[in-house]
């Protein structure tokens, strides 16, 4: 199972997270995703939703509570403040892979700077 966690600005587009992805993609090696996971209120988010369907995946969302929880090797000191762990795209991706996750595609940055994406791989079904 591959998890693509993603964060983005509230003026993220659509191919502000295909870049991300993509990028994210050439850091893992693979081009297949099981699913697109962010933080529960992002995954409300119309270009989040919009992104997920595009890709034919399922879109998650996760409390802040369990990215809390998470270690990330990335740190964004805004990201800290905001969500209590230093990185939403590895954050996401490692809570949604569940606990044998590890990440595959560190956090990488749309060339525009408007979104992150990172990749976590694990052997189970993602975590809603």
């Amino acid at each position: 199972m591959r998890i693509m966690g993603v964060g983005f600005r509230a003026t993220a587009d659509v191919a502000s997270l295909q870049d991300a992805m993509q990028r994210a993609l050439l850091a893992g090696g693979s081009q297949k995703i099981d699913a697109l996971v962010t933080e529960s209120a992002k995954s409300r988010e119309k270009v989040f939703r919009e992104f997920a369907q595009l890709l034919g995946v399922p879109g998650l969302g996760i409390t802040k509570s369990d990215l809390e929880q998470m270690i990330t090797p990335t740190q964004s000191q805004r990201i800290q403040d905001r969500l209590g762990t230093g990185s939403l795209a590895e954050a996401a991706a490692l809570a949604a892979a569940g606990p044998d996750a590890r990440l595959v595609a560190a956090r990488v940055v749309s060339g525009d700077g408007m979104a992150t994406a990172a990749i976590a791989e694990s052997k189970g079904n993602p975590s809603p």
